[in-house]
């Protein structure tokens, strides 16, 4: 099965770089996707994805690894909420970017924890991920109970309206952030950043995209900042980027 050729298209069709993913893991992943929509070759399964927009959807949900959820890993969103409050000048705005941020959890948990932290403060959250479709359900702010199931009930009350059985996140909150689309593999970086977080993302490639994305990270960093990273992954090289390593997952450049 001509699946080099697949990438070619998804790059084409989508501005995907597959070929940064690690291979074996992808070809995987896509396998398993066209066994599921019964497509018996790489010709069959670009034809539907062409004529369905739900297949195209399903494709990008599944390639780009949509799982998120508000204050993933509750005790490592402490670690960082204390590491802010000992390195960085949290009294003035902030500027943080929340890579790859899926359907918003990520971002809006940073906005109510540094609502909090600095009540006063008008910090600034860019968000940003490759699905434009996701991007307009992070924009939405409306969110199952399965997405706020870690949030504390007092920031429930706090930051949230509920509606029916969703939570709909209150507009000083989504104000705090701005979401756009952005790939990381193939386009630059902004800079002059205080902290940030990309979690879970970078596992999926290759090391050679993985050293060039933390030297890209790193360069976007202002000294001093704060890198958040996920918890199933490491930087065992992370001196090479100027990184000091504060705790499992939390990083601060030098």
């Amino acid at each position: 099965m001509d699946l080099k050729y697949f990438e070619q298209w998804v790059l084409k069709e989508f501005s995907i770089d597959l070929s940064a993913y690690k291979s074996n893991q992808l070809h995987r992943r896509i396998l398993t996707l066209m066994s599921r929509v019964g497509a018996n070759s790489v010709e069959e399964y670009i034809t539907m994805l062409k004529s369905s927009s739900e297949q195209k959807q399903k494709f990008l949900d599944y390639i780009t690894i949509n799982v998120t959820e508000f204050y993933r890993n509750p005790e490592i969103f402490k670690e960082l909420n204390n590491f802010i409050k000992e390195n960085l000048a949290y009294n003035k705005p902030l500027k943080i970017w929340s890579a790859a941020c899926s359907i918003g959890a990520e971002p809006y948990s940073i906005a109510m924890m540094l609502k909090e932290i600095s009540p006063s403060v008008r910090h600034r959250i860019i968000a940003t991920d490759i699905d434009n479709t996701i991007l307009r359900r992070a924009k939405d702010g409306i969110y199952l109970a399965s997405d706020i199931k870690n949030v504390p009930s007092y920031q429930l009350d706090k930051f949230f309206i509920k509606k029916d059985d969703k939570f709909q996140i209150k507009d000083e909150i989504k104000e705090m952030v701005t979401f756009k689309k952005h790939d990381l593999i193939l386009e630059g970086y902004e800079s002059n950043f205080d902290i940030i977080i990309c979690r879970n993302v970078v596992i999926y490639f290759t090391n050679e995209i993985k050293e060039k994305m933390y030297e890209k990270f790193s360069n976007s960093l202002n000294k001093g900042g704060l890198f958040f990273i996920g918890a199933t992954e490491s930087i065992y090289n992370y001196k090479k980027y100027n990184f000091e390593k504060l705790s499992t997952f939390i990083y601060k450049k030098n």
